[in-house]
């Protein structure tokens, strides 16, 4: 099982922001998001390693390492030194799943896409500030070479699109998982974690609930071998 803590501290010169449910024309999944860019920077421990990651306003959970990325970190089968090939963070954010990942397999190349170009940004300056670039790629989903098959997908999807969008997304990297890879994906229970399960179960995929654990689903998806 994989360890792993979230702090929030409150370091000089780091704005910390209050999350409130005040409705904003700007989304995190907004392409351009037009909010003010406030520094924050976000830290936790996984798999026995610190991070302090720059985050801030206009991306996903700017103010926290999110819940169900931190439930993903500890309660899925994290790669080690001996992983090989390529990766995918879906919806990468300021990039936290993309920095464990390519941390703890110094062999794997990593893509971390988002539609928003501040979480882009975010990922990129905080993979080079952990010396991880070389092994990075960081960029819009529809610049992803189309011949690229993934090893390993992980993410935290974006739930918020709404259940068309998400069932599209996820339907649109999964056919991009090669015939031996397997997806770990983790999902709010109340925002369709079980129905998600079921659906890919309908379409032939190998789904398996490997962790249940603060309101969050996470699944082990692999195709079925005949």
């Amino acid at each position: 099982m994989n360890a792993l803590d979230v702090r929030h501290p409150g370091a000089a010169g780091v704005v910390r922001r209050r999350e409130t449910c005040g409705v904003s024309a700007d989304h995190y999944f907004s392409a351009e998001p037009s909010a003010p860019e406030t520094r924050e920077r976000i830290e936790f421990t996984a798999a026995g390693r610190d991070y302090a990651l720059a985050a801030s306003r206009g991306v996903f959970s700017a103010g926290r390492l999110d819940p169900g990325t931190a439930v993903l970190l500890r309660k899925g089968e994290l790669p080690d030194a001996s992983a090989t090939g390529t990766f995918l963070d879906i919806g990468c954010g300021y990039g936290p799943i993309t920095c464990v990942l390519a941390a703890e397999a110094p062999a794997v190349t990593v893509y971390a896409i988002d539609v928003n170009s501040r979480a882009r940004a975010l990922t990129e300056e905080n993979a080079g500030t952990l010396g991880l670039a070389g092994r990075v790629r960081v960029c819009a989903p529809d610049d992803v070479p189309a011949d690229v098959e993934f090893d390993q997908i992980w993410s935290n999807p974006p739930t918020h699109i709404g259940k068309a969008g998400l069932n599209e997304l996820i339907d649109r990297w999964l056919a991009r998982l090669a015939p031996h890879g397997v997806a770990w994906l983790v999902i709010n229970r109340n925002l369709g974690g079980d129905s998600l399960h079921t659906r890919l179960e309908g379409l032939g995929w190998l789904v398996e609930r490997t962790a249940s654990q603060r309101g969050f689903r996470v699944l082990r998806v692999t195709r079925k071998t005949t």
